[in-house]
């Protein structure tokens, strides 16, 4: 029974961290660039949500999701496609002074200590099933995470700018000779990400009744590296790569004596580095990089 309800939370934190990791994931496969911003994206969605305390829930969680869209959305007309033609070293540099900027204009706005914030409080309560006691917001965001997915799926399989997604994934050169649009494409991959970054921040503000301007921080950092476990430009991989980190936190969390669960974070990292010396690759190898190899 204890083994059922720490699969459960570890399935609950590998889907949040499956969805962070597909917003740094989808971005890199298509520009490899890594968009250590997307931190931002979620802390932004949180104070959204803060700011809008006291209106219907449905204005609130559609209020962040769009402000998330339209702040990706900006980062990239404003900040990444001047660069585009920059080696990825200057990219990278652009997403800290991104990351940076918003972070500490929030700073300037809010403060730095954390603000409470009521939202989704009725989540915090348990459903019980054969004695396993799973709480609602769990069970949120498993199906959120799952619905997501499967319609992602279905949009880069059947939608005409899925699949032109896919390709530009795949050889973005080639597929801007045959027609495909790079501002459109890339458009398109920064509101996926903003919309993926707004649903990370939905839950942690219900799971925390908190916000601050380091909310997103080390979710972006766990995003990272669920992305380089999954295999960096795999957008599957950086799903898979979630699941996993999610899956070991837990069972170290569980498994770990109790003097040094404290220091859990120090031994998943660890491990990862372990994992990275057997596959430097990560588990899914996206094809461009088999071929250049």
């Amino acid at each position: 029974m204890i083994f059922l309800q720490n699969a459960i939370d570890a399935i609950s934190l590998g889907a949040v961290y499956a969805l962070a990791a597909l917003g740094i994931g989808l971005i890199f496969s298509i520009m490899r660039l890594i968009n250590f911003a997307h931190g931002e994206l979620i802390m932004a969605g949180g104070f959204t949500l803060f700011s809008l305390v006291g209106q219907p829930l449905l204005v609130m969680i559609l209020a962040a999701i769009m402000i998330t869209t339209i702040l990706a959305l900006g980062m990239e007309r404003v900040a990444f496609r001047p660069l585009r033609k920059a080696n990825p070293a200057t990219l990278l540099i652009a997403s800290f002074a991104v990351s940076y900027l918003v972070q500490h204009t929030v700073l300037m706005m809010f403060g730095s200590r954390a603000i409470g914030v009521a939202f989704l409080s009725e989540l915090g309560t348990s459903v019980e099933f054969g004695g396993l006691r799973v709480p609602r917001l769990q069970i949120v965001t498993i199906a959120t995470t799952l619905c997501l997915m499967a319609g992602l799926v279905v949009f880069f399989r059947f939608s005409r700018i899925g699949l032109q997604m896919r390709a530009a994934a795949e050889d973005f050169t080639m597929a801007r000779l045959v027609g495909v649009r790079a501002n459109r494409v890339i458009a398109f991959a920064f509101a996926i990400s903003g919309v993926l970054a707004s649903m990370v921040s939905l839950y942690l503000v219900a799971q925390t009744g908190s916000v601050s301007y380091k909310m997103g921080v080390s979710m972006v950092l766990i995003a990272f590296v669920s992305s380089v476990i999954g295999g960096m430009g795999s957008v599957a991989g950086a799903a898979l790569g979630g699941f996993l980190v999610g899956v070991v936190s837990v069972s170290l969390q569980a498994y770990l004596p109790v003097d040094l669960r404290p220091y859990r974070d120090a031994f998943v990292f660890l491990m990862f580095i372990l994992f990275l010396f057997w596959r430097p690759d990560g588990l899914l190898m996206s094809r461009t990089d088999r071929e250049r190899v």
